[in-house]
């Protein structure tokens, strides 16, 4: 049953991860490892090797940018941020995701 449980729960995650990803750039930028960590704490992925492609894609579509940057003498990292076309889609995310989860959320309790 484990297995079946974490089956849906990795679908679930790779369906919102990009929204998530959006959600978080848009309080601050962050560096892959810090926003991995930000999004392992949140049980939205399981580690940082799914992270970076998806972060490549969202570069690509135009929905992220990065850059390199050394804070507080530390050594370069690449850190992310969110585009106006990335707030665009945020924006749209939460307006879908919101009567979603709602169905489904009433989907479930019909059947409880």
């Amino acid at each position: 049953m484990d297995e079946i449980r974490e089956r849906i729960a990795t679908n679930l995650r790779k369906g919102v991860l990009e929204g998530c990803v959006l959600a978080l750039l848009a309080d601050r930028d962050m560096y892959g490892l810090e926003l991995a960590d930000q999004l392992v704490a949140r049980d939205l992925t399981a580690s940082e090797g799914s992270l970076y492609p998806l972060l490549a894609r969202m570069q690509q579509a135009g929905s992220v940018r990065s850059r390199r940057e050394v804070r507080d003498g530390s050594r370069p990292r690449k850190y992310y941020e969110i585009t106006d076309d990335g707030r665009a889609m945020l924006s749209a995310f939460a307006e879908v995701w919101g009567p979603i989860s709602q169905h489904v959320n009433n989907t479930l309790e019909e059947k409880a």
